[in-house]
């Protein structure tokens, strides 16, 4: 099934964020399978990312908030909080390049 993972981060933490995501982005690598697609949230103007999306394939919400808890982002607690949502694809015959 597939998913949409959201995620808000804390407050005044662009400092940690950099600092962890080299760490982030080798766990992204290692999780390819499940997070097909993955990338910052940028508030118009704003000059940090907020939060980020991933589009998951996974067999349940419970899965993906399992194996979400060990990437960097969320065991520095750069994470707020995160909204998961099963996810649709409106025309599945369209194959898209991101």
């Amino acid at each position: 099934m597939r998913y949409i993972v959201r995620f808000h981060d804390r407050p005044d933490t662009a400092a940690l964020r950099h600092e962890v995501l080299a760490a982030h982005l080798a766990w992204l690598e290692q999780h390819r399978d499940q997070v097909l697609v993955a990338g910052s949230l940028w508030p118009e103007a704003a000059e940090r990312a907020e939060g980020g999306l991933w589009i998951v394939e996974a067999d349940s919400e419970a899965a993906i908030r399992d194996w979400m808890q060990t990437d960097p982002f969320w065991t520095c607690g750069l994470r707020a909080s995160v909204e998961i949502f099963r996810w649709r694809k409106a025309f599945p015959e369209r194959n898209v390049a991101v």
